[in-house]
């Protein structure tokens, strides 16, 4: 449905943080690894960096106004990132709150969503008027939200932050336009085979301190001509080889058992080589798939493996990008 039309995920869970004060961009700036935005309206995606140079978290960070940020990260992490936050010292007159009990959000994604959207707001939606990656706060359906034109889903999409009070008035609101451009709900599930079918990463799957950003992808998003927390144990561990790699593959299943995660992965000779980090059915690329992790230089694109699913060896083929839409043109359109 969503790849076809329009869906409405609600991605309240989602851990939010709004970082307000005369210091907020640069205290943000020394605590991730990309550089944060300066212009009202933009936003960047960037890497959170551990102690020992692993992935300790990626976030979503967008000006929202002079000396304001919203910082969107997993909100299963929440805990555990504000303890990294506590290890950059705050500017005076400068402030992070968790915003995350008083919003809530949702994800409306799909090639239909931007006509969807024009049912609800006045906002000029237009590539020209709103590109990939800039946020404006819109009034959606009678609802005031932060709109950032971003999407998990890898499809053209937009997320809505709203006040926790508004979460009912503009989740009827979307469903309503939904339905008339032939959407509808979409659950964390499928939200989870979408992502998969982009081969988007997810924090505690792909994406943990166990990881090198080279491993995961992660590395052309740091910026070494700036400072960041944990700079110098990424620097130890930067030029330094991969251990293993992000891998995609496609799995032949006879049977209705997809990864999930977890599952190892063996050369035909038996050997093994990594594990399934997430697995799902992508239901519009007709695939069984799976992300995992594979010892460095032991597969390459085309290769064939096996994947232990429920204890039986599945055939799975190495892919050389995703199966949906790998050049991102949707989530530009």
């Amino acid at each position: 449905m969503l790849r076809e039309h329009v869906g409405v995920i609600d991605i309240s869970n989602f851990g939010k943080y709004e970082v307000a004060g005369p210091g907020a961009g640069d205290w943000l700036d020394r605590l991730v690894a990309n550089h944060v935005p300066r212009e009202i309206g933009k936003s960047c995606l960037t890497p959170l960096i551990g102690m020992r140079g692993g992935v300790a978290g990626d976030f979503t960070i967008t000006m929202t106004g002079d000396d304001r940020y919203m910082m969107i990260g997993s909100g299963m992490a929440e805990r555990y990132h504000r303890r990294f936050f506590d290890m950059v010292p705050m500017p005076d007159g400068t402030a992070i709150e968790v915003a995350t009990p008083r919003m809530a959000g949702f994800n409306v994604a799909g090639p239909r969503s931007r006509e969807m959207l024009a049912r609800l707001t006045d906002a000029d939606l237009s590539n020209d008027g709103w590109p990939f990656m800039r946020s404006r706060s819109i009034s959606v359906g009678g609802v005031a939200c932060l709109a950032i034109r971003v999407s998990f889903t890898g499809d053209l999409g937009w997320e809505l932050h709203c006040a926790e009070s508004d979460q009912l008035a503009l989740y009827d609101a979307l469903l309503s336009a939904a339905a008339a451009h032939g959407g509808g709900p979409v659950g964390g599930r499928a939200l989870g085979a979408l992502r998969i079918e982009k081969g988007y990463g997810s924090w505690g799957r792909e994406y943990s301190p166990e990881y090198w950003p080279q491993e995961a992808g992660l590395h052309r998003l740091i910026k070494l001509d700036k400072e960041f927390l944990n700079k110098d144990a990424y620097l130890k561990i930067s030029n330094t080889p991969p251990r293993e790699s992000l891998t995609m593959f496609e799995v032949d299943v006879t049977e209705d058992a997809d990864a999930n995660g977890g599952e190892p992965i063996f050369l035909s000779d038996g050997t093994p080589v990594g594990r399934v980090t997430s697995g799902a059915y992508g239901y519009s690329v007709g695939k069984s798939l799976a992300i995992g992790y594979a010892r460095e230089g032991t597969v390459r694109a085309g290769d064939k493996v096996d994947i232990y699913i429920l204890g039986k060896p599945h055939a799975a083929t190495v892919l050389d990008s995703p199966p949906f839409d790998a050049a991102g043109a949707r989530l530009r359109a």
